[in-house]
């Protein structure tokens, strides 16, 4: 037996508690872990809530991060005593996942832990983290350096949001944050931004063209502010998309991409090649100052996590949320 958050779908209802859950329940996989954290992601508290269909299997232990230490390997990659990470991988949603003590995981799922991270702080940069670090990599590849001005980053208060500006503002970027509560500024200032602007301007239908400004953006909100973003991308920028806050839709016109020359890179973290994972973590132990931390996150048990899923939802929480699975 183990403690975690489980989801259960039957003739009662959907519903997610903290139980002691038997290792039965626990999928396939050549490798056991002992979990030591786990995070809350948005996709996470759509799991925990029910409040889209993420999980796809039943009964199921959400969790979509988890960093841990091997108790059991079949895999001759891993063995007994390392220390893993894990983001992504339909873990959480096809796959019991980080929320609980325990782990039965595929070993081509996993990346040693950077050594220049604990696991604590491996998961305070979690998938969020990761996820922000693919978008800067997709933004420098295609040339947007900088040098050719703004870099806009959407849904910053969040924790795509607050670690890409971090990144960004690190490597020397103008970063202009957008958000929706314009007293956390502060905040976003502190983190690297050097000028906030309230998410309205660019969150209602807009124009199929705007004035050109952002040489490139790190969009995790989708919809009209999307297309807005883009409509409003210097000549040859580029926006890189990884999220839906605001909606899957993406109501704009081709004027930008073939007018402007601006490039929509599209950003997954889910199945993203091991290589580039690797990369990416590489690239955040070379960057991150780990004062940064302090700022961006809080740190609450499994208990809490069902609570706090619905706050996440609401827009209520700042930065990341580690979970300490052991408490």
């Amino acid at each position: 037996m183990f403690n975690g958050i489980l989801i259960e779908k039957d003739d009662q209802g959907y519903r997610a508690t903290v139980q002691s859950i038997d290792e039965s329940v626990l999928p396939e996989g050549d490798v056991t872990v002992k979990v030591l954290y786990s995070t809350l992601n948005y996709k996470d508290a759509l799991a925990i809530t029910g409040k889209a269909p993420v999980v796809r299997a039943f009964p199921m232990v959400p969790g979509i991060d988890l960093v841990g230490v091997v108790e059991q390997s079949d895999s001759d990659k891993f063995s007994a005593g390392d220390k893993v990470l894990l983001n992504g991988f339909g873990v959480g949603e096809t796959h019991c996942g980080g929320l609980a003590t325990k782990a039965r995981l595929k070993s081509e799922w996993l990346i040693p832990l950077p050594q220049a991270f604990s696991p604590q702080q491996a998961m305070a940069i979690g998938t969020a983290g990761y996820t922000a670090m693919l978008c800067v990599m997709a933004l420098e590849k295609n040339g947007v350096t900088p040098d050719k001005g703004e870099v806009l980053v959407t849904g910053a208060n969040g924790g795509v949001g607050s670690f890409a500006i971090a990144i960004l503002a690190k490597l020397g970027y103008h970063v202009v944050a957008s958000t929706g509560r314009m007293d956390e500024s502060d905040y976003l200032r502190k983190l690297g931004a050097k000028d906030v602007i309230d998410r309205a301007t660019l969150s209602e239908p807009g124009r199929p063209l705007a004035k050109e400004r952002w040489a490139g953006a790190v969009d995790s909100v989708g919809s009209h502010t999307l297309a807005n973003v883009c409509a409003s991308t210097q000549y040859g920028g580029t926006v890189a998309a990884c999220g839906l806050a605001q909606g899957m839709d993406f109501p704009a016109s081709v004027a930008p991409f073939i007018l402007r020359c601006v490039t929509l890179a599209g950003v997954d973290s889910v199945m993203r090649p091991l290589a580039d994972r690797i990369e990416a973590w590489q690239r955040l132990s070379e960057i991150l100052d780990v004062s940064v931390f302090d700022d961006i996150v809080h740190e609450i048990n499994l208990t809490e996590a069902i609570d706090v899923a619905s706050d996440l939802l609401a827009g209520k929480v700042r930065g990341r949320v580690v979970v300490d699975v052991n408490r």
